[in-house]
């Protein structure tokens, strides 16, 4: 690890007037970067009747509309002749990007040297808040491909001094492990649950293994299953929150919450429902701005841009590890959570319910959970659990535990279920035999058939 502990002192320690003040001279020339070299951001400003000499601090950012991904679609082909975002001539653009597209047409992404410069030190600051260094051998199974959470990973590991062994997969022979004794691998809950499912099909103990740390990067999890996957290795699960976007949070060894690099990528919480922006401790849509170093050039930048991800500022108030940069929730996605009599259920309070203590001896921890009815008569929540031996298992139990968790989280649901107008059915399967397992890529574990 670094010898003082972080990647950045000056940086990450700063005093937060200090930092303040840093962040609104960026603020001031990334809108100007913006209105000069940005074809949307030029027609953005003239139609919204701002100049970019309004823009003189974090607080004016909240003046400004917000946009999200449909407006980023609506600029680039097929439906517009040219990528009106991209903001730097193409002889300059390093790499080209895309997101998954999981909720439409992929979004474009273009990305200069200085954009990757800035993208991996936000990952570099991550690994070194979370125990990383020179000598430490991280195992990446992320995706290498137009998404730019693997190669930004790797690029940081140049920056922090560890090795990476760039398998893009969890299904990775167990042999590597042997043999190169990797100290943390990025992954998700499931990819670790089924690679320490793998290892003792070889006869090796997750316990007992090289690892010392565990990074969840690429989805939002329940504590309990964090704290599962924890028991499974006995080492430290840590948290990374990261998007093609520019979005990189992550926690430190104090999991005290994600710190934001608050001097490259500034955060505010707008509630889209009512169209206003919201305190620190408030729950809303994460709105991002890219923050660009005086002199710095960018591919794409985004001025409040609403990611459609969910969360709240927990503190910016100088964390245990010692820095100042804000901290926010576990961030979770809009896009996984589902309307069942006007009360919301993301898919993290289904894995809450399934990974509490009394469930896992009997279950695998895999799941996935189905709605069906409409809401002028009833509706079922139909939840699907994996289990080594289901005839084992208590479907009575398990169903009482589930049942109970996902009430007692969300009370406004006992009226329906007392008068059964909303069911909650639990089914357990055997090993493969959930519909998520026939599935190719990431499948989604909360599926609305209504």
């Amino acid at each position: 690890m670094h010898a003082s502990g972080y990647l950045r002192p000056e940086i990450e320690m700063m005093n937060y007037q200090d930092l303040e003040a840093l962040i609104d001279e960026r603020i001031r020339y990334t809108v100007h970067y913006a209105a000069e070299n940005s074809p949307f951001y030029k027609k953005f400003f003239r139609e919204h009747n701002f100049s970019p000499d309004d823009i003189t601090s974090h607080e004016d950012l909240l003046e400004l509309p917000v946009i999200n991904g449909q407006v980023i679609r609506e600029n680039q082909p097929p439906v517009s002749p040219d990528f009106m975002m991209k903001s730097m001539d193409w002889k300059k653009i390093y790499t080209i990007h895309e997101t998954s597209g999981t909720s439409g047409t992929p979004k474009s992404f273009f990305l200069s040297w200085d954009d990757w410069k800035r993208y991996a030190e936000k990952y570099a600051r991550i690994f070194v808040s979370q125990g990383f260094g020179p000598g430490d051998r991280m195992i990446i199974c992320a995706s290498y491909g137009m998404n730019v959470g693997a190669n930004t990973m790797t690029l940081a590991a140049r920056d922090v001094g560890m090795s990476v062994i760039p398998t893009g997969k969890c299904t990775f022979p167990i042999r590597l492990i042997q043999s190169y004794r990797p100290t943390g691998i990025v992954g998700s809950v499931f990819k670790f649950i089924r690679l320490a499912r793998r290892m003792k099909a070889e006869g090796i103990d997750p316990r007992s293994s090289s690892l010392e740390r565990l990074i969840i990067g690429g989805e939002s999890f329940a504590d309990e299953s964090r704290k599962y996957v924890q028991e499974l290795y006995d080492c430290e699960v840590y948290n990374s929150y990261g998007s093609t976007e520019g979005t990189m949070c992550g926690e430190c060894k104090a999991v005290s919450g994600l710190h934001v690099p608050e001097d490259i990528v500034h955060l505010d919480i707008h509630d889209p429902r009512h169209q206003k922006f919201l305190p620190d401790g408030e729950e809303g849509h994460i709105v991002l701005t890219t923050l660009l170093k005086p002199g710095e050039k960018c591919g794409s930048l985004l001025i409040n841009y609403d990611t459609d991800d969910t969360t709240k500022v927990i503190s910016r108030n100088r964390c245990p590890c010692g820095r100042t940069h804000m901290r926010i929730q576990n961030p979770w996605r809009e896009s996984e959570t589902i309307q069942i009599f006007e009360v919301p259920i993301n898919r993290i309070d289904i894995e809450r319910a399934v990974f509490q203590p009394e469930n896992l001896p009997s279950l695998t921890g895999e799941y996935e959970a189905f709605v069906y009815g409409d809401e002028e008569n009833e509706i079922t929540l139909r939840i699907s659990v994996e289990a080594e031996d289901k005839d084992a298992c208590s479907v009575h139990d398990i169903t009482d535990s589930i049942s109970g968790t996902i009430l007692k989280e969300k009370s406004e649901l006992q009226g329906s279920y007392d008068d059964g107008i909303f069911k909650i059915l639990v089914h357990i399967t055997g090993p493969g035999e959930l519909e998520l397992h026939q599935v190719r890529g990431r499948p989604k574990r909360l599926i609305d058939r209504r």
